[in-house]
């Protein structure tokens, strides 16, 4: 069922709710969906609602018919501190672990980062990764969407780290099954950019209590082991 994302606290059964121009037009136009037919709505919050539509006019209308706690978010939450990769990588790196769950995303530069934009170009492009997390999670019937943060520094990174927080280098590490349990609630994954990272700043991360992680012998992309990584974890977690 089509799902799309509202503002928290907007719906509740048997009220009525006109969506936005967006979500409007998708639904009417892209979908070519007509008055009658239901769709699903998400506060971004843990609830999903069941919308009949009632009008497809320049802005679509819908009748709110029962919410339901959302069944589909990861019982853990990862953050994703990605170094910022050359190109477009970044948006199937954000598209991709959004489909597969991740909690939020960190981008942040490390000494070997290739792309090194300015403020005011890395927050448009940060706009165009947020919207990009938005379609992903509506597309993958995710409840919620992944906060694409603002860019920082590889220094301000232990400020940031969860308690449990794997560093993947490529130099080698433990296993990731060794080092997550099933009750994890909250996890940190972090993953360099093509050139990886440099022994000092291995050292540094793991003087900050990272934990230091091998995604196998094999040498991954950058865009590969975001996605390896999240996989691993979340299945250790029983999340898939």
């Amino acid at each position: 069922m089509p799902r799309f994302f509202i503002p928290p606290d907007e719906a509740k059964p048997g009220g009525e709710l006109t969506l936005d121009r967006e979500s409007s037009s998708h639904i009417a136009r892209s979908l070519r969906m007509r008055a009658g037919e239901t769709l699903t709505l998400s506060d971004g919050k843990g609830t999903d609602f069941s919308a009949e539509i009632l009008d497809t006019g320049e802005l679509v209308t819908v009748r709110i018919l029962s919410a339901a706690p959302c069944e589909t978010e990861p019982h853990t939450r990862v953050t994703l501190f990605q170094a910022l990769p050359k190109g477009d990588k970044m948006e199937w790196i954000v598209q991709k672990a959004t489909e597969l769950g991740v909690y939020a995303i960190q981008p942040f530069l490390s000494s070997r980062c290739i792309s090194r934009p300015d403020s005011r170009s890395m927050e448009k492009k940060r706009a165009r990764l947020q919207k990009i997390a938005l379609e992903a999670a509506q597309q993958s019937g995710r409840g919620q969407v992944p906060e694409i943060r603002p860019l920082v520094g590889l220094e301000e990174l232990p400020e940031l780290m969860p308690e449990k927080t794997l560093f993947c280098y490529e130099k080698g590490g433990r296993r990731i099954a060794e080092l997550i349990t099933p009750g994890e609630k909250e996890v940190g994954l972090i993953i360099g950019s093509e050139g990886g990272f440099s022994p000092e700043e291995a050292e540094f991360l793991a003087s900050h209590g990272a934990l230091t992680a091998t995604l196998g012998k094999r040498i991954l992309r950058c865009e590969t082991a975001p996605l390896c990584g999240l996989s691993v974890i979340l299945a250790q977690t029983g999340d898939i």
